[in-house]
C-alpha cells in the first residue's frame, strides 16, 4: 500500500457507469419518464437514448411531443404499431403470476 491507497494507481480500476444526478426541466423529465415507460426501460437509459438519438440526428429533426388525452395521460403520436387487447391481458397475467 501507497499512500493510504487501497492499490497502487496502476492497479486501480474504474468502471464506465457512474451516476450522476443533474438538474433538468420538469417536461424533460416528464417526457423522458413517459418514454421510459412506454419503451419498458431505465429512466437513466431512456435518456441515453435520446440524446444519442438526438446527436446521430444532428437536428435535422425534432422529436415528437406528446399530447395529454382528455383524462390527462400522456399519448405519443401513432407509429403504426397497435396494442391489442389480448397483449394487455397476457401483460395483466404475467404481473399476476
Amino acid at each position: 500500500m501507497q499512500d493510504g491507497n487501497l492499490a497502487p494507481s496502476e492497479g486501480q480500476v474504474h468502471t464506465a457507469i457512474v451516476r450522476t444526478n443533474v438538474n433538468i426541466a420538469d417536461d424533460a423529465r416528464e417526457f423522458a419518464m413517459v418514454y421510459a415507460g412506454a419503451k419498458g426501460m431505465t429512466l437513466g437509459d431512456a435518456i441515453t437514448e435520446l440524446i444519442r438519438e438526438a446527436q446521430r440526428l444532428g437536428g435535422q429533426r425534432k422529436l415528437p411531443k406528446f399530447k395529454r388525452s382528455s383524462a390527462g395521460f400522456p399519448m405519443f403520436p401513432a407509429s403504426g404499431r397497435k396494442l391489442t387487447t389480448g397483449q394487455v391481458r397476457k401483460a395483466e397475467e404475467d404481473e399476476i403470476a
